[in-house]
């Protein structure tokens, strides 16, 4: 895979806030994708862009820190009690997601807890729209806001100073960055707890996923490769230092 045209920087995570493994290995970071069921009159889109995503995107994560991750992701039900061993989580196409009342109680009870639910690829407000309705039965009381970018999520591990759009495959060869005709710009929306850490990262009209799958592939763009692996570089980071 090619590698980012950036300083690689070494750090040392804070390794005391990760929960044990199944394999009892307490200071190895595993990438977890969240599988769900879909809507009834859509199929659940859990797995796009698996595996050479994750895995593309674990290769550099392990290349441009000290973080100590896994080279192969780990699949986990929403609703299965095994996601609280894990302090990080990838959930994308979310307009196709639908939650029981247990799987939401499961992810509630996993984020206040102390997880990070890292969000991706779903477009236009219909797909809002959906993922708004299985988010509500998440967390009734609590509404995703903007982050801003001065935040520490974008400060904690590389420096990103504007929200770009990341094109999917099919935009990108369309000539255009988004997907739906009413998919523009990307947003970074978050939802915090009561002490003001952030416990879900919302990427919405943007698809970091394609990026990451294709990073190593000559015809898609560096620029959008790179703030896309930088952007869940961070994520991972911030979730293991708060």
């Amino acid at each position: 895979m090619r590698t980012l045209q950036l300083l690689t920087i070494f750090i040392v995570t804070s390794l005391s806030v990760i929960l044990p493994n199944s394999e009892g290995e307490s200071d190895r970071f595993t990438f977890v994708r969240l599988k769900y069921g879909g809507q009834l009159t859509r199929r659940s889109s859990w797995r796009v862009d698996w595996p050479a995503s994750d895995r593309n995107f674990i290769w550099q994560l392990r290349k441009q820190t000290n973080i100590d991750a896994d080279p192969r992701e780990k699949i986990i039900d929403v609703g299965a009690t095994e996601l609280f061993e894990y302090p990080f989580a990838y959930m994308l196409e979310v307009g196709s997601l639908r939650l029981s009342r247990k799987e939401a109680k499961n992810l509630r009870e996993y984020l206040l807890r102390g997880g990070f639910i890292f969000i991706d690829d779903f477009h236009g407000e219909r797909e809002w729209e959906r993922f708004y309705t299985e988010f509500k039965k998440i967390f009734p009381g609590r509404e995703p806001v903007d982050i801003p970018i001065s935040h520490p999520i974008f400060r904690c591990f590389f420096k990103i100073e504007k929200l770009v759009q990341i094109p999917g495959l099919r935009s990108l060869f369309s000539g255009r960055t988004y997907e739906r005709y009413d998919g523009y710009p990307a947003y970074c929306r978050g939802v915090y707890d009561d002490n003001g850490r952030l416990m879900m990262m919302i990427n919405f009209n943007t698809d970091l996923g394609d990026a990451w799958e294709h990073a190593a592939e000559g015809f898609y763009p560096r620029e959008y490769s790179d703030m896309a692996l930088k952007m869940g570089i961070n994520a991972v980071v911030y979730a293991l230092t708060h």
